[in-house]
């Protein structure tokens, strides 16, 4: 487990692809019991570890969650992440088209399909649709791919994979949403790069980085822009 961050109020965590964050039908064990697991090892915790969640990424997304330590902290993180202006948000996506323009911003409206867990983004309001915004930019190309960041200003199902299908760009291994391979792991190229938000407790900004996953197209991308994870 890749520890990004811990103080006695947050942890945050670094997530591998195709890590379930809460116990799903698959049984698999989640992020937030390996992480009970840490701190009662850690602190020598009797009984049960809190932990609570403000915030989730899809399973097969890699990179920075959050965690509240107390059960003081978890409202107030749960206030924070629903104010999307008070929470920097900062994605990573590795497509494989450029998108035209090389930045912008976007704004659809997304539905959702429980049945097949599926978001759809609509051009103009629909029936049950919720506004949905953010802005990209491209960082770097390769032979194949293009690197791209992305900044969420709302917070929808799947927005970030339904919207940039919705301009042609297809996140590498995500099948559901238009890329024609899976990777290997199972997961897909989007990873949560960055999270800001001023800390509920100490009142300073606290800004968490994740590096990608160690992965050759990863690495790839790190080393055309000249930077270490």
């Amino acid at each position: 487990m890749d520890i990004l961050y811990e103080d006695n109020h947050i942890l945050a965590i670094n997530k591998a692809c195709g890590e379930v964050v809460h116990v799903d039908q698959s049984g698999d064990e989640s992020l937030v019991d390996k992480a009970k697991a840490y701190l009662k090892e850690k602190y020598s915790k009797p009984g049960n570890v809190f932990l609570g969640l403000p915030h989730r990424l899809d399973r097969p997304t890699s990179g920075v969650i959050i965690l509240a330590r107390t059960g003081k902290m978890l409202p107030r993180l749960n206030k924070l992440f629903k104010n999307k202006e008070a929470v920097k948000r900062i994605y990573w996506a590795i497509v494989d088209h450029p998108p035209v323009p090389a930045e912008g911003f976007l704004e659809h409206y997304i539905t959702r399909s429980k049945e097949v867990n599926k978001s759809y983004a609509h051009t103009r309001e629909v029936a049950d649709s919720k506004y949905a915004a953010l802005s990209y930019r491209t960082l770097a190309h390769s032979d194949r791919y293009t690197l791209l960041e992305i900044e969420l200003h709302t917070g929808r199902h799947h927005q970030i994979r339904a919207q940039l299908f919705r301009i042609g760009c297809h996140i590498k291994g995500d099948l559901k949403y238009g890329f024609p391979r899976s990777n290997p792991d199972g997961g897909i190229h989007l990873h949560a790069r960055q999270v800001a938000f001023i800390h509920p407790v100490k009142n300073e900004l606290l800004s968490i980085t994740a590096p990608p996953p160690n992965e050759p197209l990863w690495n790839t991308f790190l080393k055309i822009m000249g930077e270490s994870a």
